[in-house]
């Protein structure tokens, strides 16, 4: 590799081209004959995702050369747009429907999702926002309170769409950054507790949402309703045993697991290499949570900390919630494998959000090699 190129976490660099690529495969594999049944055309999921893959891999390699300290300058612009895509997708004509939910804009015959990107924007603008607020970060009415009622006000919007997943996500992303930052945990506690009524009651407001959880606990008791997922990816990973089926070769893509290229891909995967090949992915997102969290601590300033910390902390997240889904262990929820599924707004969010963190870590290689330069070290 060239200077350039070694002057980030090659590791990570290396690990998301990886996922990146073995993704590719494996949608193809789990879309193809869905996409022939649906439009005659075997590769139309294969394509736009290969569209998005492509953007993604442009918005890694410009992020991960630009100075992230930049974000810093448009931190407050960056937040508004987010927040107005959020309310665009909203109107009547503007945002896109797909399944009863209005979380979509189209634009030239793509679709995006504002919600993944007003994650990101979270991530920056509290990386920044706990930087400026420095000692008085423990106080309640700097430290806390300005940045709950920000959480309040974008996971509002999500739910409008609504998107309760997505609205989670951002509420324990926040809480984990804000503990990292040094707030009082008490604050965080309380907050936390004060949540779980209102989460009660979201889940509550919309029956397929409590259905989901009943399924959750006893998915046999409703087999062809609101268990059927769940029951089906079993039935995938059992069938794949330890080595699977082989590529290509599974059978529950075959229009048993709804959205086997999206949400359970993981169960694709399962199925057609195994448990061997469940655990590679597990381990390989562990690696990528290592590494992550090492360039935090190898941040040459606290902003580059606390946004190497809520990247890394977002995207393995996404993946334990999404792997948790598809075995069993969380309630069913419609959230993508982050660099694996298909998923244009998921994937091109999480692609640019891997160069800010790789830029991260290239700066802060460097900021030891000239520290040990200073002390003399050869």
């Amino acid at each position: 590799m060239n200077g350039e190129t070694e002057r980030y976490d090659r590791v990570l660099l290396v690990l998301t081209i990886v996922l990146v690529i073995f993704g590719i495969m494996m949608v193809f594999s789990a879309s193809s004959v869905v996409s022939f049944k649906e439009s005659g055309n075997a590769f139309r999921y294969f394509i736009r995702h290969m569209i998005y893959c492509v953007l993604g891999f442009v918005a890694m390699s410009v992020m991960m050369r630009i100075d992230y300290h930049i974000l810093k300058r448009f931190v407050y612009p960056i937040l508004l747009g987010s927040l107005v895509l959020l309310l665009l997708v909203l109107v009547p004509g503007v945002g896109k429907v797909i399944n009863d939910s209005r979380r979509w804009i189209g634009f030239m015959g793509l679709t995006f999702q504002p919600a993944e990107l007003a994650k990101l924007t979270l991530v920056i603008y509290l990386a920044y926002s706990l930087t400026k607020k420095d000692e008085k970060i423990r106080t309640l009415a700097v430290g806390f309170i300005p940045h709950i009622i920000l959480l309040a006000i974008i996971a509002a919007f999500i739910m409008m769409e609504p998107d309760f997943g997505a609205a989670v996500t951002v509420g324990v992303i926040v809480f984990i950054m804000l503990f990292i930052a040094g707030v009082r945990f008490l604050y965080i506690f309380i907050s936390g507790v004060a949540a779980v009524p209102v989460i009660l009651i979201g889940l509550k407001s919309a029956p397929y949402r409590w259905d989901r959880i009943t399924a959750f606990l006893d998915p046999w008791a409703d087999p062809k309703g609101a268990g059927y997922h769940i029951i089906q990816s079993f039935l995938a990973f059992g069938s794949g045993g330890f080595v699977g089926t082989g590529l290509g070769g599974g059978t529950q893509k075959l229009f048993y697991i709804p959205y086997a290229y999206s949400d359970f891909i993981f169960a694709v995967i399962g199925e057609e290499l195994g448990f061997f090949g469940a655990v590679l992915i597990v381990v390989a997102f562990s690696v990528f949570a290592v590494r992550g969290f090492r360039a935090a601590r190898l941040a040459p300033d606290l902003f580059g900390t606390y946004l190497a910390m809520g990247i890394t902390s977002l995207i393995t997240l996404e993946a334990i919630m999404n792997i948790g889904v598809v075995v069993g262990l969380l309630p069913t929820k419609g959230m993508t494998l982050p660099l694996l599924s298909y998923g244009g707004s998921s994937l091109l969010v999480t692609m640019t959000a891997v160069g800010i963190l790789l830029n991260v870590s290239g700066q802060g290689r460097e900021s030891i090699v000239l520290d040990n330069r200073k002390v003399g070290v050869r």
